[in-house]
Protein backbone atom coordinates (compact mmCIF):
# COMPACT_ATOMS: atom_id res chain seq x y z
CA UNK A 1 0.00 0.00 0.00
CA UNK A 2 2.98 2.57 0.52
CA UNK A 3 3.68 2.78 -2.85
CA UNK A 4 0.07 4.39 -3.69
CA UNK A 5 0.88 7.49 -1.65
CA UNK A 6 3.96 8.44 -3.66
CA UNK A 7 6.73 8.10 -0.98
CA UNK A 8 4.38 9.62 2.14
CA UNK A 9 3.62 7.52 4.87
CA UNK A 10 -0.33 6.43 5.48
CA UNK A 11 -0.08 7.78 9.01
CA UNK A 12 1.24 11.37 7.48
CA UNK A 13 -1.83 11.49 4.89
CA UNK A 14 -4.71 10.19 7.37
CA UNK A 15 -4.10 10.73 11.10
CA UNK A 16 -1.78 14.14 10.88
CA UNK A 17 -3.64 16.05 8.34
CA UNK A 18 -7.23 15.70 9.53
CA UNK A 19 -8.25 17.77 12.22
CA UNK A 20 -11.03 14.79 13.34
CA UNK A 21 -7.46 12.44 14.51
CA UNK A 22 -6.19 15.46 16.29
CA UNK A 23 -5.58 14.45 19.79
CA UNK A 24 -5.57 10.54 19.21
CA UNK A 25 -2.63 8.62 20.83
CA UNK A 26 -0.06 6.23 18.64
CA UNK A 27 -2.50 3.09 19.51
CA UNK A 28 -6.17 5.25 18.60
CA UNK A 29 -4.15 6.49 15.46
CA UNK A 30 -3.11 2.85 14.59
CA UNK A 31 -6.55 1.93 15.41
CA UNK A 32 -8.09 4.73 12.81
CA UNK A 33 -5.52 3.57 10.00
CA UNK A 34 -6.46 -0.02 10.25
CA UNK A 35 -10.08 0.48 9.58
CA UNK A 36 -9.33 2.97 6.82
CA UNK A 37 -9.56 2.32 2.92
CA UNK A 38 -8.36 3.04 -0.38
CA UNK A 39 -10.27 4.19 -2.97
CA UNK A 40 -9.34 4.01 -7.14
CA UNK A 41 -11.89 5.57 -9.00
CA UNK A 42 -12.04 5.86 -12.66
CA UNK A 43 -12.96 9.01 -14.53
CA UNK A 44 -16.67 9.59 -13.92
CA UNK A 45 -16.79 7.14 -10.65
CA UNK A 46 -19.11 8.35 -8.44
CA UNK A 47 -17.76 9.28 -4.66
CA UNK A 48 -21.02 9.51 -3.11
CA UNK A 49 -24.57 10.99 -4.44
CA UNK A 50 -27.19 13.56 -3.40
CA UNK A 51 -29.29 11.61 -0.55
CA UNK A 52 -26.18 9.40 0.47
CA UNK A 53 -25.56 9.43 4.27
CA UNK A 54 -22.34 11.04 4.89
CA UNK A 55 -20.67 7.57 6.91
CA UNK A 56 -17.23 8.48 5.49
CA UNK A 57 -14.88 11.26 4.28
CA UNK A 58 -12.10 11.47 2.06
CA UNK A 59 -8.51 12.29 1.51
CA UNK A 60 -7.76 12.96 -2.35
CA UNK A 61 -4.13 11.57 -3.02
CA UNK A 62 -4.21 11.96 -6.99
CA UNK A 63 -6.12 13.23 -9.78
CA UNK A 64 -9.19 15.59 -9.06
CA UNK A 65 -12.78 15.12 -7.70
CA UNK A 66 -15.73 17.70 -8.56
CA UNK A 67 -18.63 18.51 -6.71
CA UNK A 68 -22.31 19.13 -8.60
CA UNK A 69 -25.90 19.24 -8.59
CA UNK A 70 -27.65 18.58 -11.74
CA UNK A 71 -30.12 21.01 -12.79
CA UNK A 72 -33.52 20.06 -14.30
CA UNK A 73 -32.26 21.11 -17.70
CA UNK A 74 -30.01 18.21 -16.90
CA UNK A 75 -27.08 20.63 -17.13
CA UNK A 76 -24.57 20.46 -13.70
CA UNK A 77 -24.43 22.70 -11.67
CA UNK A 78 -20.58 22.97 -10.76
CA UNK A 79 -19.83 23.49 -6.86
CA UNK A 80 -16.51 22.51 -6.30
CA UNK A 81 -12.90 21.31 -7.56
CA UNK A 82 -10.90 19.01 -4.95
CA UNK A 83 -6.91 18.42 -5.83
CA UNK A 84 -4.26 15.96 -4.38
CA UNK A 85 -4.11 16.75 -0.60
CA UNK A 86 -7.61 17.65 0.04
CA UNK A 87 -10.03 16.88 2.50
CA UNK A 88 -13.83 16.04 1.16
CA UNK A 89 -16.56 15.32 3.11
CA UNK A 90 -15.05 15.66 6.78
CA UNK A 91 -18.18 18.33 8.12
CA UNK A 92 -20.59 16.35 6.73
CA UNK A 93 -19.07 13.27 8.33
CA UNK A 94 -18.56 15.13 11.17
CA UNK A 95 -22.76 16.14 11.26
CA UNK A 96 -23.58 12.62 10.31
CA UNK A 97 -25.70 14.68 6.91
CA UNK A 98 -27.22 13.66 3.73
CA UNK A 99 -25.20 14.62 0.79
CA UNK A 100 -27.15 17.41 -1.09
CA UNK A 101 -24.97 17.17 -3.97
CA UNK A 102 -22.74 14.75 -5.84
CA UNK A 103 -19.47 13.72 -6.25
CA UNK A 104 -17.51 12.08 -8.58
CA UNK A 105 -14.09 11.61 -10.46
CA UNK A 106 -13.04 14.21 -12.90
CA UNK A 107 -10.11 12.06 -13.83
CA UNK A 108 -8.65 8.70 -12.13
CA UNK A 109 -8.07 9.38 -8.87
CA UNK A 110 -6.82 7.96 -5.78
CA UNK A 111 -8.83 8.69 -2.59
CA UNK A 112 -8.09 7.35 1.17
CA UNK A 113 -11.62 6.57 2.62
CA UNK A 114 -12.56 6.53 6.61
CA UNK A 115 -14.03 4.41 7.81
CA UNK A 116 -13.31 2.08 5.00
CA UNK A 117 -15.26 -0.31 3.15
CA UNK A 118 -18.41 -2.17 5.45
CA UNK A 119 -17.23 -0.06 8.15
CA UNK A 120 -19.52 2.77 9.87
CA UNK A 121 -19.10 4.59 12.95
CA UNK A 122 -22.00 3.01 14.92
CA UNK A 123 -19.26 -0.53 14.26
CA UNK A 124 -16.37 1.33 14.74
CA UNK A 125 -17.66 3.57 18.10
CA UNK A 126 -18.46 0.02 19.83
CA UNK A 127 -14.49 -1.53 19.00
CA UNK A 128 -12.62 1.32 19.79
CA UNK A 129 -14.66 3.21 22.17
CA UNK A 130 -12.25 5.88 23.81
CA UNK A 131 -10.94 6.63 20.11
CA UNK A 132 -14.51 7.52 18.95
CA UNK A 133 -15.40 9.84 21.91
CA UNK A 134 -11.88 12.42 20.91
CA UNK A 135 -13.41 11.65 17.02
CA UNK A 136 -16.66 13.10 18.16
CA UNK A 137 -15.29 16.01 20.65
CA UNK A 138 -12.85 16.70 17.70
CA UNK A 139 -16.11 17.10 15.23
CA UNK A 140 -17.59 19.17 17.89
CA UNK A 141 -14.69 21.94 17.96
CA UNK A 142 -13.75 21.46 13.90
CA UNK A 143 -17.69 22.70 13.67
CA UNK A 144 -16.74 25.15 16.34
CA UNK A 145 -14.10 27.24 14.32
CA UNK A 146 -16.26 27.26 11.25
CA UNK A 147 -19.18 28.85 13.37
CA UNK A 148 -19.24 32.09 11.03
CA UNK A 149 -19.80 30.33 7.88
CA UNK A 150 -22.01 27.19 9.46
CA UNK A 151 -24.26 29.49 11.32
CA UNK A 152 -27.36 29.09 9.90
CA UNK A 153 -26.44 25.24 9.14
CA UNK A 154 -26.31 25.08 13.08
CA UNK A 155 -29.51 26.82 13.95
CA UNK A 156 -31.28 24.46 11.67
CA UNK A 157 -29.66 21.58 12.38
CA UNK A 158 -29.28 21.85 16.27
CA UNK A 159 -30.55 18.55 17.01
CA UNK A 160 -27.50 16.65 15.26
CA UNK A 161 -25.04 19.27 17.62
CA UNK A 162 -26.78 17.99 20.69
CA UNK A 163 -26.43 14.59 19.48
CA UNK A 164 -22.40 14.82 18.97
CA UNK A 165 -22.41 16.12 22.54
CA UNK A 166 -24.27 13.32 23.79
CA UNK A 167 -22.51 11.14 22.07
CA UNK A 168 -18.86 12.40 23.02
CA UNK A 169 -20.06 13.23 26.62
CA UNK A 170 -22.41 10.26 27.72
CA UNK A 171 -21.26 7.68 30.53
CA UNK A 172 -22.45 4.77 28.74
CA UNK A 173 -23.22 3.05 31.98
CA UNK A 174 -25.31 5.49 33.48
CA UNK A 175 -26.06 8.11 30.56
CA UNK A 176 -24.65 10.57 32.88
CA UNK A 177 -22.35 13.49 31.34
CA UNK A 178 -18.86 12.65 32.12
CA UNK A 179 -16.21 14.37 33.71
CA UNK A 180 -14.72 15.41 30.77
CA UNK A 181 -17.57 17.42 29.80
CA UNK A 182 -16.85 20.04 32.83
CA UNK A 183 -13.33 19.68 31.98
CA UNK A 184 -13.73 21.05 28.08
CA UNK A 185 -17.24 23.01 28.28
CA UNK A 186 -17.03 24.82 31.90
CA UNK A 187 -16.10 28.30 30.45
CA UNK A 188 -19.07 27.91 28.55
CA UNK A 189 -21.76 27.18 30.93
CA UNK A 190 -20.88 28.95 34.21
CA UNK A 191 -23.64 31.44 34.90
CA UNK A 192 -23.58 33.06 38.38
CA UNK A 193 -24.24 31.57 40.75
CA UNK A 194 -23.90 27.65 39.36
CA UNK A 195 -23.78 25.13 42.59
CA UNK A 196 -22.13 22.05 42.47
CA UNK A 197 -23.21 19.12 44.70
CA UNK A 198 -21.50 16.04 44.77
CA UNK A 199 -22.57 12.74 46.16
CA UNK A 200 -20.61 9.27 47.05
CA UNK A 201 -22.84 6.39 48.16
CA UNK A 202 -21.78 5.09 51.87
CA UNK A 203 -20.53 1.45 51.60
CA UNK A 204 -20.78 0.77 48.14
CA UNK A 205 -17.84 -0.97 48.22
CA UNK A 206 -19.54 -3.73 50.70
CA UNK A 207 -22.66 -3.62 48.40
CA UNK A 208 -20.38 -4.85 44.67
CA UNK A 209 -18.46 -7.58 47.26
CA UNK A 210 -21.46 -8.94 48.83
CA UNK A 211 -23.87 -8.40 45.48
CA UNK A 212 -21.41 -8.47 42.80
CA UNK A 213 -20.86 -5.66 39.84
CA UNK A 214 -24.13 -6.66 38.26
CA UNK A 215 -25.93 -4.81 41.49
CA UNK A 216 -23.58 -2.29 41.95
CA UNK A 217 -23.96 -1.29 38.23
CA UNK A 218 -28.06 -1.23 38.81
CA UNK A 219 -27.78 0.87 41.95
CA UNK A 220 -25.69 3.29 39.67
CA UNK A 221 -28.59 3.26 37.35
CA UNK A 222 -31.04 4.13 39.85
CA UNK A 223 -28.92 6.64 41.51
CA UNK A 224 -27.87 8.55 38.22
CA UNK A 225 -32.26 8.72 37.31
CA UNK A 226 -32.64 10.57 40.63
CA UNK A 227 -29.98 13.37 39.29
CA UNK A 228 -31.58 13.21 35.97
CA UNK A 229 -34.83 13.68 37.13
CA UNK A 230 -33.83 16.74 39.37
CA UNK A 231 -32.25 18.10 36.72
CA UNK A 232 -35.40 17.49 34.42
CA UNK A 233 -37.75 19.44 36.74
CA UNK A 234 -35.56 22.43 37.02
CA UNK A 235 -35.22 22.63 33.84
CA UNK A 236 -31.73 23.14 33.98
CA UNK A 237 -28.50 22.16 34.70
CA UNK A 238 -26.13 18.78 34.08
CA UNK A 239 -26.17 15.52 35.94
CA UNK A 240 -22.69 14.49 36.27
CA UNK A 241 -20.42 11.16 36.57
CA UNK A 242 -16.69 12.09 37.83
CA UNK A 243 -15.17 8.72 39.36
CA UNK A 244 -16.20 5.31 39.80
CA UNK A 245 -19.70 5.63 41.97
CA UNK A 246 -19.04 9.96 42.79
CA UNK A 247 -22.10 11.41 40.87
CA UNK A 248 -23.49 14.77 41.18
CA UNK A 249 -25.22 17.48 39.42
CA UNK A 250 -24.05 21.25 38.48
CA UNK A 251 -26.90 23.80 38.33
CA UNK A 252 -26.60 27.16 37.12
CA UNK A 253 -28.77 30.09 38.42
CA UNK A 254 -28.95 28.52 41.71
CA UNK A 255 -28.41 30.38 45.00
CA UNK A 256 -26.60 28.87 48.28
CA UNK A 257 -30.73 28.20 49.29
CA UNK A 258 -31.96 26.46 46.64
CA UNK A 259 -28.68 24.31 46.44
CA UNK A 260 -28.91 23.44 50.29
CA UNK A 261 -32.59 22.03 49.64
CA UNK A 262 -31.72 20.33 46.23
CA UNK A 263 -28.50 18.85 48.30
CA UNK A 264 -30.55 17.56 50.96
CA UNK A 265 -33.55 16.08 48.51
CA UNK A 266 -30.96 14.05 46.77
CA UNK A 267 -29.46 12.78 49.92
CA UNK A 268 -33.05 11.68 51.59
CA UNK A 269 -33.73 10.45 48.01
CA UNK A 270 -30.62 7.87 48.21
CA UNK A 271 -31.76 6.67 51.60
CA UNK A 272 -35.57 6.40 50.43
CA UNK A 273 -34.71 3.54 47.75
CA UNK A 274 -35.50 0.20 48.05
CA UNK A 275 -33.13 -1.53 49.63
CA UNK A 276 -31.29 -4.70 47.87
CA UNK A 277 -32.67 -7.76 49.87
CA UNK A 278 -31.16 -10.02 51.88
CA UNK A 279 -29.09 -12.52 50.43
CA UNK A 280 -27.13 -15.99 51.76
CA UNK A 281 -25.16 -15.16 54.81
CA UNK A 282 -25.68 -11.02 54.01
CA UNK A 283 -28.65 -8.47 55.39
CA UNK A 284 -30.74 -6.32 53.12
CA UNK A 285 -28.30 -3.02 51.92
CA UNK A 286 -29.99 0.54 53.04
CA UNK A 287 -28.83 2.83 51.05
CA UNK A 288 -27.45 5.97 52.44
CA UNK A 289 -25.06 8.40 50.83
CA UNK A 290 -22.48 11.83 51.76
CA UNK A 291 -23.19 14.96 49.65
CA UNK A 292 -21.35 18.02 49.31
CA UNK A 293 -21.78 21.26 47.56
CA UNK A 294 -20.54 24.54 46.83
CA UNK A 295 -21.28 27.66 45.14
CA UNK A 296 -19.52 29.53 42.27
CA UNK A 297 -17.71 32.12 42.71
CA UNK A 298 -19.80 32.86 46.33
CA UNK A 299 -17.27 30.00 47.68
CA UNK A 300 -14.85 30.29 45.59
CA UNK A 301 -14.10 32.48 42.51
CA UNK A 302 -11.67 29.93 40.93
CA UNK A 303 -13.79 27.20 39.29
CA UNK A 304 -10.74 24.57 39.45
CA UNK A 305 -10.65 25.03 43.20
CA UNK A 306 -14.32 25.07 44.09
CA UNK A 307 -14.23 21.95 42.13
CA UNK A 308 -11.12 20.26 43.87
CA UNK A 309 -12.45 21.34 47.47
CA UNK A 310 -15.55 20.07 47.08
CA UNK A 311 -14.19 17.08 45.60
CA UNK A 312 -11.90 17.07 48.75
CA UNK A 313 -14.68 17.66 51.02
CA UNK A 314 -16.80 14.95 50.12
CA UNK A 315 -14.22 12.44 50.56
CA UNK A 316 -12.89 13.72 53.32
CA UNK A 317 -16.81 13.34 54.92
CA UNK A 318 -17.25 10.42 53.71
CA UNK A 319 -13.98 8.20 55.11
CA UNK A 320 -15.52 10.09 58.36
CA UNK A 321 -18.32 7.87 58.38
CA UNK A 322 -20.36 9.51 55.71
CA UNK A 323 -23.98 9.57 55.48
CA UNK A 324 -23.74 13.61 56.17
CA UNK A 325 -24.11 16.68 53.90
CA UNK A 326 -21.70 19.60 53.92
CA UNK A 327 -20.75 22.87 52.42
CA UNK A 328 -17.65 23.91 50.70
CA UNK A 329 -16.65 27.40 51.88
CA UNK A 330 -13.61 27.88 50.34
CA UNK A 331 -12.36 28.21 53.89
CA UNK A 332 -9.47 26.13 53.02
CA UNK A 333 -7.40 25.49 50.23
CA UNK A 334 -7.80 22.29 48.92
Amino acid sequence: MEDLFQGQSFDSILTQRVDLFDSLSDQEQAAVRARAGVLQLRRKARLFSIGDRAEHFYVLLAGSIRVFRSGMDNMDDELAYFAPGDIIGDFDFARQAVYDASAEAAEDSLVIMFPGFGITMDTFTPEEPHAAAKIYLNSIRMITSRIKITQKIIMKNISWVQELYRLAYEDPGTGLWKQSFLTNEISQILEVPTALIMLKPDRFKTLVDSRGHTVGDEAMIRIAAILKNITRRLSRGWPLRFKSNETGMLIPQCPAAQAETLARELQETIAALEPVPPQDDYPAFNFTATVSWGIWPEDHAGWDSLLKGTYALLLDTWRAGGNRLSRYTGSEEP
